[in-house]
């Protein structure tokens, strides 16, 4: 039934172009695809919008893509370990929207959800996370309106997957991928083992079939590589 979405990283590259908003999963590289990061650099994809935890280390993650000048704008948490997006944004070459980690995960979640935004009184006094945003009183208290987050793509990375596109995800590197699956267009899970539908234990399976569009096939050796 879910074969069809068993594809080679040629059949995905359709998906990717100039200028899109790209949304990916993992934490400091933990959790992040490898491969199609690797394709995206491969396939000289510029302009990107990018929103996730962070902005990855200089060689690792998402930070590679960062660090090539492929980004021009990023919605994240922190780019503290990655010292090439804290040049960039200095140097104005890199646009860099922060929210506070756990508003991010709502926001992202939010978006997946169909909603439109959440109310939060994180940043409330705070002017650099206030600016610009709609304040709204709710039974006598002020909150702000954080917008939700979504992304014409989703990248992200499981242990496993059935051809149905369920997924199971190694320990801490589940990350914000679960999130992410939700919040995209068009969502791509890069995957160590694919198996058979039934092969799966229920109880194990995180993210449902239905967010996931397209299953490829780990390259790399997953996110073990990044603490090598």
């Amino acid at each position: 039934m879910g074969r069809q979405k068993v594809s080679s990283y040629d059949e995905v590259k359709e998906y990717f172009h100039n200028g899109m908003t790209l949304m990916f999963g993992g934490f400091g590289g933990v959790g992040s695809p490898p491969t199609l990061i690797s394709r995206i650099l491969q396939w000289d994809i510029r302009d990107l919008t990018l929103i996730g935890n962070d902005t990855g280390f200089p060689s690792i993650g998402i930070g590679q893509i960062v660090s090539g000048g492929r980004a021009v704008k990023v919605i994240a948490s922190h780019i503290g370990s990655n010292p090439v997006a804290g040049s960039l944004m200095s140097e104005g070459r890199l646009e860099v929207e922060f929210s506070p980690q756990g508003i991010l995960a709502e926001r992202i979640r939010a978006g997946g959800s169909g909603l439109k935004g959440i109310v939060t009184d994180v940043g409330l006094e705070d002017p650099h996370l206030n600016k610009g945003k709609t304040i709204l009183n709710l039974h006598g208290s002020n909150y702000l309106v954080e917008t939700a987050l979504t992304a014409e793509v989703g990248i992200i990375f499981a242990r496993k997957a059935d051809t149905n596109g369920n997924l199971v995800y190694d320990k801490s590197a589940r990350n914000t991928n679960p999130l992410v699956a939700m919040a995209a267009d068009i969502t791509i899970a890069e995957v160590e083992e694919i198996v058979e539908p039934g092969s799966l234990d229920p109880e194990e399976i995180v993210t449902p079939g239905v967010f996931v569009d397209k299953i490829v096939q780990s390259e790399g050796v997953g996110w073990k590589w990044a603490w090598e």
